[in-house]
């Protein structure tokens, strides 16, 4: 039965040239059904522990590990709704070169200081964090994990005896690594997750659209664009998020500029 439902979602998968909401429920399930959520949290763990095993410096400063925790307890009643139990856990990366941040299975964020550093307002930093538990929400690892590596393999690295894949998997879900990259559709659904999430929490829906923007406008600067690096064109993911915004109503005005500016002094550039 496994081996059915992997080979329908890797059909899934490589078939979709578009994105249809419609479809993501569908593969959710049929991900859910080939890796569980204890393998997630199981695979997140071991992408922890391979971090961990790179001497990645976790940034130890208190005030902002809360700051960007009590982001995240803003915005992540949406995320509860549509799918609940996840044990969510926020990490800061004192890399202030990096404007970066990802998900790993089970739930786990890790926000670089350079994302704190670039981002001009908290809103922007609600909808990173938005997009990136959107990729938990609708297992974007999992499924790509069955359609590229195959169950065996997916399940093997949840139990820690693919060490040199959970290396590679980590470096491509920290940007820094092709093994795992979100397709179009995956960083579209993502990025509705994050207007979505956002907006639920009053915070301005268009200020992840005015991040990617940001990005953009930096030209060649690889250490800030980082979270473009593994991702569709910034103008089209744009584009696609002001469409949201239009589609879905979504509203929020807080942009949360001096609570950002406030907390930047406790980073050391």
């Amino acid at each position: 039965m496994r081996t059915a439902l992997a080979v329908f979602l890797a059909a899934a998968l490589c078939s979709c040239a578009t994105f249809f909401p419609q479809a993501a429920p569908v593969e959710r399930t049929v991900a859910q059904a080939l890796i569980s959520d204890q393998e997630e949290t199981q695979l997140g763990l071991q992408v922890h522990e391979q971090l961990t095993k790179e001497s990645t410096k976790f940034l130890t400063n208190a005030k902002v590990s809360t700051y960007v925790d009590g982001i995240a307890r803003r915005i992540v009643g949406g995320p509860d709704r549509d799918r609940a139990n996840v044990p969510w856990k926020l990490f800061v990366i004192d890399d202030p070169k990096t404007a970066n941040a990802f998900a790993t299975p089970g739930g786990r964020i890790y926000v670089y200081t350079g994302l704190l550093l670039t981002a001009r307002n908290e809103a922007e930093i609600a909808g990173v964090l938005g997009h990136e538990m959107g990729h938990v929400v609708a297992r974007h690892t999992a499924r790509q994990l069955v359609a590229t590596k195959g169950i065996e393999l997916a399940v093997g690295m949840a139990l820690g005896r693919e060490p040199n894949q959970i290396a590679a998997l980590t470096a491509a879900l920290a940007g820094k690594g092709t093994m795992l990259a979100y397709g179009r559709e995956m960083e579209r659904e993502a990025d509705t997750y994050g207007v979505k999430y956002a907006s639920a929490a009053n915070y301005n829906p268009d200020a992840l659209a005015q991040f990617f923007e940001l990005l953009q406008s930096k030209g060649d600067t690889p250490e800030l664009l980082a979270f473009l690096s593994t991702h569709p064109t910034s103008a089209e993911r744009v584009k696609n998020i002001r469409a949201t915004i239009t589609q879905t109503g979504a509203k929020g005005t807080d942009l949360g500029a001096d609570r950002l500016a406030a907390i930047r002094s406790e980073i050391a550039r």
